[in-house]
């Protein structure tokens, strides 16, 4: 079975960390709400439900993605690259300590999970503000003996790697090229965003749906026309603390 783990919107969530966005308001109880949505979508794509609760102390703690990197064998909780964010990742440990043996990224090295792209045995990782050449390299080490293979990513005008290209399919990505070279994917089918829909590229497969945000539907058109099964949420709130909709969970078996 697929476990979610998730964790509610804090009340806080207007002083989260931006770096691409300015302050623009955000409504903690729509916030809320559309995280419930999310989470019903991604309950009926055949998840349980794991929800940690609410910090008011941890304005970000909403984007679970960034704390922990989970694969078949391992979970390796990483060291956020924003300071104001790595008190939330005792939580996380408690909880995933339950579904797998835990590694942990150390200083000075800094991850986030949401510059972290596997498919199959490769991982991706962005080269961002937030995950430095000595996290990625820690990431390497810890998954080498399992096989798999962590490649540096170069990105652009965006937060993470996982703003510019997500696996949609089983060796399917959705990607901005404007943010992420194309070539670094070689041997993957690539589906551009629609060129009006730059943020378009966050999109979370969990089995066979597509969690998307309801606020590009030029792209999703893109998706269905490859026979791709999508299922919309709203996510404008979210994103305006710049979270997608792949933040906003850890999905494991």
């Amino acid at each position: 079975m697929l476990v979610a783990v998730t964790r509610k919107v804090s009340p806080a969530i207007a002083r989260c960390e931006l770096t691409h966005l300015k302050p623009s308001g955000i409504d903690p109880v729509l916030a809320a709400s559309q995280h419930e949505t999310y989470c019903r979508a991604l309950a009926e794509a055949g998840c349980r439900i794991v929800s940690l609760p609410a910090d008011p102390d941890l304005p970000d703690s909403v984007f679970v993605e960034d704390g922990a990197v989970v694969l078949d064998e391992i979970a390796v909780l990483t060291r956020p690259g924003a300071p104001s964010r790595r008190p939330e990742i005792p939580a996380l440990r408690a909880e995933l300590e339950r579904y797998r043996p835990v590694v942990e990224i150390n200083a000075p090295g800094t991850l986030d999970g949401g510059d972290v792209l596997q498919v199959g045995r490769r991982l991706w990782v962005g080269r961002s503000g937030r995950s430095n050449a000595g996290g990625i390299r820690q990431l390497g080490e810890f998954l080498e003996p399992f096989g798999y293979t962590v490649a540096p990513v170069s990105i652009r005008g965006c937060l993470h790697l996982k703003t510019a290209v997500t696996r949609v399919g089983p060796d399917t990505v959705l990607l901005n090229p404007d943010m992420v070279d194309p070539v670094c994917f070689d041997g993957l089918n690539i589906l551009e965003v629609d060129r009006s829909e730059p943020m378009a590229a966050n999109a979370l497969l969990v089995g066979e749906t597509v969690i998307y945000p309801e606020a590009f539907p030029a792209t999703r058109r893109k998706m269905e026309q490859a026979d791709i099964q999508v299922r919309t949420v709203p996510a404008g709130e979210l994103a305006k603390a710049e979270g997608g909709v792949t933040c906003c969970s850890i999905v494991l078996r």
